[in-house]
């Protein structure tokens, strides 16, 4: 038997993922008391079940990412004590990824944390979109972990708002670069055609960002597909786009997983330099005012296909 719970409610990314599994939404109940505790309880019989739970542990205006966590991890272990045969967490967006190693004395590395908090309450898989480091996601993980590529369902809309140019993919800091080689493998053999390769340079030191404006690679002439895992300020991506533009590009598409958004991205993302922008469902758009020019440019693709095959397909292992 598969439950497939989600504790977002309102989440759009969940409905998708039901319709594409075919499945409903198992039924839950959450009490919040007024001292700001909480209960969450499956109302459906866990026992024997392999138990898909759904939860984007991003921060809105009603719970932080930490708030998500802590439910999270008390439905995952009430499942497991109810007797749910295995617990999927399933992880749109996964809060403290980008926090992956130490780079100051003392400094945490919180997304193993996170790993080890999840694996003590009993998780068995943990699915995640565009992690921020792969590498370090999968050696956090000590259970079955999935890493979903966003690039996988950019391809047809990205080729659609380029048009007929040649085209080039590039990450917009040195860190990214396998990413959007990935993608540009991937392009190449969808397109039967060459797909050019660009890095801009990008350096941080005590959360200041600067660039000289160096592009690696020939953009001349070329749509550019500017592929991050996430855009939040809107910051690295503006200063990639310029630098690709300076560098010969004829315009910029920018795709990123996960749209945070946050501050004044909304201003800072609505400039020339950046012509489509292009996110998924992992994050709703709820930091971008609804008069935003930003709507203009901005479109979204569903990752759910992405999620659905993964879970038939390990749904479908663990049964054999």
């Amino acid at each position: 038997m598969k439950l497939l719970y989600s504790l977002d409610p309102q989440s759009s990314f969940a409905k998708n993922l039901a319709a594409c599994l075919n499945r409903s939404i198992a039924a839950h109940e959450e009490r919040n008391f007024d001292d700001g505790e909480h209960k969450l309880r499956s109302l459906s019989d866990p026992r024997g079940a392999d138990a898909y739970v759904i939860c984007s542990l991003h921060g809105d205006a009603q719970r932080s990412p930490d708030d998500k966590l802590v439910r999270l991890l008390m439905f995952i272990a009430s499942l497991r004590e109810h007797g749910a045969a295995r617990v999927t967490a399933v992880l749109p967006y996964l809060a403290y990824a980008r926090k992956d190693r130490q780079t100051k004395p003392f400094d945490p590395v919180s997304m193993r944390y996170v790993a080890q908090l999840l694996e003590a309450v009993g998780t068995a898989q943990v699915m995640a979109l565009e992690v921020h480091n792969v590498a370090a996601f999968q050696n956090a993980f000590r259970c079955i972990n999935v890493h979903l590529e966003a690039h996988l369902i950019f391809d047809q809309l990205a080729i659609e708002l380029a048009g007929d140019s040649p085209l080039a993919v590039a990450s917009p800091d040195p860190g990214g670069v396998k990413r959007a080689q990935l993608w540009r493998e991937s392009l190449e053999i969808h397109l039967q055609r060459p797909v050019g390769f660009a890095m801009v340079d990008k350096r941080r030191s005590a959360d200041i960002v600067s660039s000289e404006n160096l592009v690696a690679g020939d953009v001349r002439q070329m749509c550019v597909l500017l592929l991050d895992d996430l855009i939040a300020s809107g910051d690295t991506m503006i200063r990639a786009a310029r630098a690709l533009l300076a560098a010969g590009a004829t315009q910029v598409v920018a795709c990123a997983a996960h749209g945070l958004f946050t501050g004044a991205a909304s201003e800072v993302l609505n400039n020339d330099c950046i012509t489509k922008l292009i996110v998924t469902d992992s994050v709703p758009p709820f930091r971008v005012p609804a008069d935003a020019m930003l709507h203009n440019k901005l479109h979204f693709v569903s990752a759910a296909s992405l999620f659905a095959q993964a879970i038939r397909e390990s749904h479908y292992a663990w049964l054999r």
